[in-house]
Order: structure tokens, then sequence, then C-alpha cells
């Protein structure tokens, strides 16, 4: 691997980090927006099913986070030690 890819995934891992974080922190803000657009399409629903379909997209949303922040996390952590091998 050369400096230039090892570069490229210092740029890219850090920035599957930040939306890793920001999925796994905001995900009950974009479940609820999801759940609500759901409902205006459907022209209402019970409480219950409402919110089980928030919890739904919110449990989307922390899948997606976690696997982002464990690939930038991993990234930052290969791409460091291959930086290290060469120097």
């Amino acid at each position: 691997m050369t400096t230039e890819k090892s570069k490229g995934l210092m740029i890219l891992g850090p920035s599957l980090g930040v939306v890793g974080f920001i999925l796994l922190f905001f995900s009950v803000d974009f479940g609820k927006s999801l759940a609500d657009n759901w409902v205006n399409k459907q022209g209402g629903a019970g409480s219950s099913i409402y919110l089980i379909v928030i919890k739904g997209y919110t449990n989307n949303f922390l899948a997606a986070g976690s696997i982002f922040l464990g690939a930038g996390l991993a990234t930052i952590l290969i791409s460091y030690y291959k930086m290290l091998n060469f120097k």
C-alpha cells in the first residue's frame, strides 16, 4: 500500500466515523421524522402502530450508525498501522 492510498484511508476513516456518530446520536430524531412521513402517507395510524414504526426506523439508524462508526474506526486503525510501517 502506498502512502497516497493510506492518506486517502486516513480521510475516509474519520468521515465514516463522523457519519456513524451522527446516525447513532440523532437516530431518534431521524426515526421520528420518517415515522411522521409514513403516517402522513398512510392517512393516519393508531398510536401503538406509530410507536412501532418509530422504533423500527430508530433501530435502522442505530444499526447503520454502528456499522459506519465501526468501519470508520477500523479504517483509522488499519491505516495508522500501515503508516507506522512506512516510517
